[in-house]
């Protein structure tokens, strides 16, 4: 075994260059003599090298000038919490499309604030999994925003099409798929990502949040979670995690020398195609998503028994392949394969499918 591909859903890899120029900066960043993470966040070289991680994300995801970008503690799930918090305001409910685990949980956590009203689950077409579309006359009258889960990493349902919500400000949480690939940013009013997928280690979260919506918070909302306090503070009310934030930045340079988002949503289109290929053609492996609707960050596929799904795992892990055990709600594998993951990664996996379906079917 010459190479360890890492397949965990979260926390993901890092791409090797990151953690490699991470290893080198560790105990002298930039001939400080001191680490990244013992240098003040009020110090002049760490805003310098946050508003430096803040622009290159803006330039990838060609962020419009009238949206703010926090960088906010506490993950995915905490913006559960801060999204109906700060858009309270706006009206008495909130819309929700449910495809998964996460868009489930942020409905239930979203219920502790105002109504939060499911417009639409997943349907079953063709026998596999499918996303409804959604239109603006499923809106509620009194909603203050739609929100949905542009990748639900459990499953492996991926909704490309932007839902259409008419006036109603969408939110989208893209923690597993932000940065795989080119977004129109001005289709939504927040969109928010939890960091441990493709941005960088967990702990942080990234909210994009256009302008006009930054006043709109219940009074209760804790201050630390506050957009427009957190705007007015440049994500700096308390101390942020500032490592975390660091190796973000590095992963946004990376994204830069890889060519962008259009580059690298090229790249992620041909592991998924090469993943998808070789469980559609070999059926001893089984996928319950219908084509439209596979993620191209988190392949699920299932094996014919259990007993088979053990040695399955085993064997993958003496072969350099590891984390591929699916979620425990539905079972099976799963190969999450973000950026980070190179193409070498999956033709490994593949090759090692292959075999082990040629010697148990």
């Amino acid at each position: 075994m010459s190479e360890i591909y890492n397949f965990c859903a979260g926390p993901a890899m890092l791409p090797a260059a990151v953690m490699q120029k991470a290893q080198a900066e560790f105990i002298n960043w930039q001939e400080t003599g001191r680490s990244v993470m013992e240098l003040s966040h009020r110090s002049k070289e760490y805003i310098a090298l946050a508003k430096e991680a803040e622009q290159d994300l803006r330039d990838l995801l060609s962020i419009p000038d009238n949206y703010k970008v926090l960088f906010a503690q506490g993950g995915g799930r905490g913006q559960f919490s801060a999204v109906p918090m700060n858009l309270h305001g706006r009206g008495k409910s909130a819309d929700f499309l449910l495809t998964g685990s996460w868009s489930k949980g942020a409905q239930q956590e979203a219920e502790k604030f105002l109504s939060a009203n499911i417009v639409s689950e997943v349907v079953t077409k063709d026998g596999l999994t499918a996303v409804p579309k959604i239109s603006a006359d499923m809106m509620g009258a009194d909603s203050a925003y739609f929100h949905y889960c542009s990748n639900e990493t459990v499953d492996g349902i991926e909704i490309d099409e932007v839902p259409d919500c008419g006036d109603l400000p969408l939110v989208a949480d893209m923690s597993s798929n932000i940065l795989s690939k080119p977004i129109d940013v001005s289709k939504f009013g927040v969109i928010y990502a939890g960091a441990q997928k493709n941005i960088g280690p967990s702990g942080l979260a990234v909210v994009i949040v256009r302008d006009d919506l930054l006043d709109f918070a219940m009074p209760e909302t804790p201050t630390f979670l506050h957009y427009q306090t957190m705007d007015k503070f440049d994500s700096m009310y308390n101390t942020p995690p500032t490592y975390s934030w660091y190796l973000a930045g590095l992963v946004f340079k990376w994204l830069k020398e890889q060519g962008g988002l259009t580059a690298i949503a090229k790249i992620n289109a041909q592991k998924a195609a090469l993943l998808y290929g070789c469980i559609d053609d070999t059926p001893f492996y089984s996928n319950k998503v219908h084509p439209d609707f596979r993620s191209k960050m988190n392949v699920t596929f299932h094996l014919p028994s259990t007993e088979l799904d053990a040695a399955f795992l085993t064997e993958a892990e003496e072969f350099g392949l590891k984390a591929l055990k699916g979620h425990r709600i539905v079972g099976g594998m799963r190969a999450s394969i973000y950026n980070a993951m190179p193409l070498e990664g999956v033709i490994a996996l593949t090759d090692f499918m292959r075999d082990f379906a040629r010697r148990n079917s």
